[in-house]
């Protein structure tokens, strides 16, 4: 490993260290006591009139004070910080002089001791014994800390360039607790989407990441090979066509929270690879699949922020149900000027489209110009909207409107002006599924690399019966997104997909 100025000096000290007779990464750790747990036993003894507790904690230091032979330090864990007051005559004045030339900000420690409270009203653990856990090479881009007039906490000077940030991680997560936080309250938002999902009869389930046949969206796949098997694989787009399959296996409620992977651009909105919930239900259709999203994303907001108005950049959005409805044909039209359905075919809706300043390619379909105007509005739809009523040619999964054929059953979830959520009255007729994979096919062959394949594995499971129902896939990295105020998905995501660093 190359080593600039400030790690050789790191590393010298753990020379210092091992010449002490301590090792500097230990096996062993004897930690009594997390930081909370620590403050809640003095505060406890203190209520009581009883003798503080004597503790060993653990956890990095993040703050030091030399102050001739009295020392403090700050040290922090998962559950927060405490203080550690070092006294030369506690610690012995080897020991004592090894912590002031040894131990730095980053370091890893495990303190012994009773607790006190300090002159300041500290608690504070009385360091008696004191180890090195594991020690820092590198020193962490710490921010600086003080407190104003009001008392309230000001941090400068912090880890701030945004790609380095993702690039490492690990120094982000370190020194920035808010970053922190936002990784818990997503943890805390699938557990409570997968306890709604389960005290409602749904089972989850796990599905092939690996497929021979992609399906379940319109999107490009990333591509392996197995050696064994001497057989072309897809990494999954879309876990939809094996959930529906289970239907026909007589479960009536199936989810699966997972991965999925599209050959696609990067944006503040798409990674390559991302988190998405899909459920499955049967005797059941868009209606309800409504009446499901709504519920379960309120629920969500209550148990992981306890209300249901989210600030979301500089607006408040209220997912307060029930959520607004709106026909496509009629948000696209509000939004542009455009009434789509008098545009029966891709010349004429590319011609107006061009007529009224928008972008729309000499290569596009009719059903990806509609998609591309929608895309237009899509940034206003702030509050909760469910816009349903999809053209058939881009539904290719979709039951078809009794009422009007060139339309299916669809909708889909925006808030925050971003789509979250996709849901369909799920097409269950065999042959009209057949006839769909057939058009996708020409339109694959035309040059449209989303199209659909024909999965002929999935048409015999639908021989054998599908019953009715209806399906939903919700963007867990994009409710994240709105959940924490984060208008970049790299923000939620803890290893987000970057561009290779030259050099």
């Amino acid at each position: 490993m190359e080593l600039n100025e400030l790690e050789r000096l790191r590393v010298e000290k753990l020379r210092l260290l091992r010449e002490a007779g301590m090792e500097p990464y230990p096996a062993r750790v004897h930690r009594t006591h997390s930081a909370a747990e620590a403050v809640a036993a003095f505060e406890a003894a203190e209520e009581q009139g009883e003798a503080a507790p004597e503790v060993i904690v653990a956890g990095r230091i993040v703050g030091i004070r030399i102050l001739g032979k009295v020392a403090f330090a700050h040290i922090e864990d998962g559950t927060g910080k405490i203080q550690l007051f070092l006294r030369k005559n506690d610690l012995g004045e080897s020991l004592y002089t090894l912590f002031k030339r040894a131990f730095d900000l980053g370091d890893f420690v495990e303190a012994g001791g009773p607790l006190i409270r300090t002159r300041t009203g500290e608690i504070s653990v009385q360091v008696q014994s004191l180890r090195m856990l594991a020690k820092a090479i590198t020193p962490l881009p710490y921010p600086k800390e003080y407190r104003d007039e009001e008392g309230n906490l000001k941090r400068y000077a912090a880890f701030s360039d945004v790609e380095e940030r993702y690039r490492q991680r690990y120094a982000d997560l370190a020194v920035n607790p808010e970053v922190r936080e936002i990784f818990r309250k997503r943890s805390l938002m699938i557990r409570a989407l997968r306890r709604w999902l389960d005290d409602h009869g749904y089972l989850e389930v796990e599905t092939p990441i690996l497929q021979p046949i992609y399906g379940g969206a319109a999107a490009r796949p990333f591509v392996t090979y197995h050696n064994q098997l001497k057989q072309k694989l897809y990494l999954r787009i879309s876990f939809e066509l094996y959930l529906k399959r289970l239907l026909v296996g007589m479960y009536e409620g199936v989810y699966e929270l997972g991965r999925d992977f599209r050959n696609e651009g990067v944006s503040y909105k798409h990674n390559p690879e991302f988190t998405q919930l899909e459920l499955y239900r049967a005797y059941t259709d868009l209606y309800g699949m409504m009446e499901t999203a709504e519920q379960l994303i309120a629920y969500a907001a209550r148990e992981v922020l306890g209300t249901m108005q989210l600030p979301y950049q500089e607006h408040t959005v209220d997912l307060t149900p029930p959520w607004r409805r709106v026909a496509l044909h009629a948000v696209i039209r509000e939004g542009t000027g455009i009434d789509y359905r008098q545009f029966p075919d891709a010349e004429s809706l590319r011609a107006e489209m061009r007529r009224r300043g928008y972008e729309a390619a000499e290569e596009a379909s009719w059903g990806h110009l509609v998609d591309n105007l929608l895309s237009e509005v899509e940034p206003s739809l702030i509050q909760p909207t469910f816009v349903y009523d999809y053209p058939s040619a881009i539904s290719p999964l979709a039951k078809q409107k009794a009422d009007d054929p060139t339309h299916v059953e669809r909708f889909e979830l925006f808030i925050g002006g971003m789509e979250l959520g996709n849901a369909f009255t799920e097409l269950n007729d065999p042959f009209e599924q057949e006839r769909r994979f057939l058009q996708q096919g020409r339109a694959y062959e035309a040059g449209d690399e989303e199209a659909h394949p024909m999965d002929t594995d999935y048409l015999r499971a639908m021989k054998y019966g599908m019953p009715p129902n209806g399906g939903f896939g919700l963007g867990i990295d994009r409710l994240a997104m709105l959940f924490t105020d984060r208008h970049s998905i790299r923000e939620v995501l803890l290893y987000p997909h970057l561009r290779r660093k030259e050099g």
